[in-house]
Formats: structure tokens, sequence, C-alpha cells
């Protein structure tokens, strides 16, 4: 029952946040649940690598987490494949 408390997010955070609010319910599956649950207490390079992430198109995001095509960027396409194992694993 004593669940941890999320730390207080900064203004930052606050911003990356609200950005992270998408209009595609296949996003929306990964997404939002990192947020609420993994964002806050992420490293530094993960939040910065999250905060690029969502520099991205939806329809771009879209083809990282089912596959059809990679980010440029390592640390994208390292955070993508995170959250995809993370989000399926807390399903089964």
């Amino acid at each position: 029952m004593n669940k941890k408390p999320q730390p207080e997010p900064t203004n930052e955070q606050r911003r990356i946040i609200y950005q992270a609010r998408r209009g595609l319910k296949e996003l929306d599956f990964y997404i939002d649940p990192y947020v609420k649950e993994l964002y806050l207490t992420a490293d530094a390079a993960e939040q910065a690598a999250f905060a690029q992430m969502l520099t991205h198109e939806d329809p771009d995001l879209l083809d990282y987490f089912t596959n059809q095509s990679r980010p440029e960027e390592d640390a994208i396409w390292a955070l993508v494949n995170k959250i995809k194992t993370w989000r399926h694993a807390k399903n089964t």
C-alpha cells in the first residue's frame, strides 16, 4: 500500500509531460503509462531522450513503436524499445 510517491515535476518536466499527450490511441498505449509511472524517476539522459523523441511526428513515432522504421538517434531507439518491453510485460 505504501507506493513510493512520484517526485514533484519541475516546470521543464511539466512541459514535456504536456507535450507527451498525443492524438493517436496507439501511441497513448505506450506513452501515457510511461509518463505516469517512469518518466519522473528516469535519469537525466533518459528524460532527455524522451523529450527528443517527442519532437518526432506522430506517424513516425507510430512507425518506431510498430517496428516499421527506426529513428536515427540510438538513444530514442533504445527508449522506444524499453517502453515497448516494459509496457508489454506490464500487460501480461
